[in-house]
C-alpha cells in the first residue's frame, strides 16, 4: 500500500534535518509543490522522470551550505492526471518559465538531472534571459534510451503494477551505474521512484524519445556545467561530453564511479565541483 501524500511529505522534510540553515519552507505554487532552504545565490533543482524533488534532497542539503536552493516538483508528481498537455520537457519548461516569474527569482542558476536536465535545456533554449547559470546531470541534446527504456516505458503503459515491482526496481538499480549494495541508499531510489505515477512515468519516457533540441544549443548564451557519471548507463558519458562541445564556452566534468544517479550516490563530489564552478563562472561574469 503507498503511503499518503501527506505522511511521504513529512518523511521527506525530516530527511532535511533540523539545522536552521536546512529548516525548509515548503509550499504549494499552483499546481506544483516547492521547498526552499539555504541562503545565498539561488540555485533551482529540477527533478528527474521518477522521484520528484524528494530524490534531489541529499543533494539539497548539500548545496545550501553556500545556496538558496530551490526544489521544484514537475506537474504531474503528485500523481494522477498532469495538468500540462503530453508531460514534454518543452511542456514543463514552460511551467517552469512562469514558476520562476511567480517567484520573483532573477536569473538563478538552473540544475537539472536527466529529464529534468531535458527541461533546463529546453528552458535555457527558448527562455535565454530567465536563467544565469545552466547546470546539467544525466541529460542530452536527444535522448536515445535504447532498449531498457522502451521495456520499461511498454510494461508501465500496459501492465498496472503493484508497487515495489520487482522488474522496475531492477530498472531504477541500472540507474546506479552497477550493483548496488542492499540498504538505506538503494532501498530510498526504489521509495522514491515509486511515489511517481506509473503512468507518468511511461508518458515521460515516450516524451523523452521525441525530444531533440540539438539543431538549437547555439541559443543557450549563459555558464554552462555538464556533469557525467563515468558509468552512466542511461546516458553514456560520451554524449554528455558530445552536448558540452556543442555548448559555446561550456565547463565538462566526469565523476568517477559515478552513474545516472550520481547526483545521489556522489553528491559530495557533485557539490565540490559544482562549488567550484560557480566561483568561476562569477567571475567570468563580473
Amino acid at each position: 500500500m503507498r503511503i499518503s501524500t501527506r505522511r511521504r511529505t513529512e518523511w521527506a522534510l525530516g530527511e532535511l534535518g533540523v539545522d536552521a540553515l536546512y529548516t525548509p519552507q515548503m509550499s504549494q505554487v499552483g499546481p506544483v509543490e516547492v521547498v526552499r532552504m539555504g541562503h545565498g545565490e539561488p540555485v533551482v533543482l529540477v527533478p528527474g522522470l521518477a522521484g520528484g524533488w524528494r530524490l534531489l534532497v541529499p543533494l539539497a542539503r548539500r548545496l545550501a551550505a553556500r545556496h538558496e536552493v530551490i526544489l521544484v516538483g514537475l506537474e504531474g508528481d503528485r500523481g494522477g492526471a498532469s495538468p500540462v498537455l503530453d508531460d514534454s520537457p518543452h511542456d514543463h519548461a514552460t511551467s517552469l518559465h512562469s514558476l520562476i516569474n511567480r517567484l520573483g527569482l532573477e536569473r538563478p542558476t538552473v540544475f537539472g538531472v536527466s529529464f529534468g536536465g531535458a527541461v533546463a535545456l529546453d528552458l535555457a533554449i527558448r527562455y535565454p534571459r530567465v536563467i544565469g547559470r545552466l547546470a546539467l546531470m544525466g541529460a542530452e541534446a536527444r535522448f536515445r534510451g535504447g532498449l531498457g527504456a522502451t521495456i520499461a516505458r511498454r510494461v508501465l503503459e500496459r501492465f498496472a503494477l503493484p508497487s515495489d515491482n520487482p522488474f522496475l526496481n531492477q530498472f531504477f538499480n541500472l540507474l546506479h551505474g552497477c550493483r548496488p549494495d542492499p540498504g538505506p541508499l538503494s532501498r530510498f531510489v526504489v521509495d522514491r521512484c515509486w511515489e511517481t505515477d506509473q503512468g507518468v512515468m511511461a508518458r515521460r519516457l515516450h516524451a523523452l524519445e521525441k525530444f531533440d533540441v540539438s539543431s538549437r544549443l547555439h541559443a543557450i548564451d549563459v555558464p554552462t556545467l555538464i556533469l557525467a557519471g563515468s558509468k552512466d548507463m542511461i546516458v553514456p558519458p560520451a554524449r554528455q561530453r558530445s552536448l558540452s562541445e556543442s555548448i559555446s564556452g561550456a565547463t565538462f566534468s566526469s565523476l568517477e564511479g559515478a552513474g545516472h544517479i550520481g547526483f545521489l550516490t556522489h553528491r559530495t563530489e557533485v557539490g565540490r565541483t559544482f562549488a567550484r564552478w560557480m566561483k568561476g563562472s562569477l567571475a567570468l561574469a563580473s
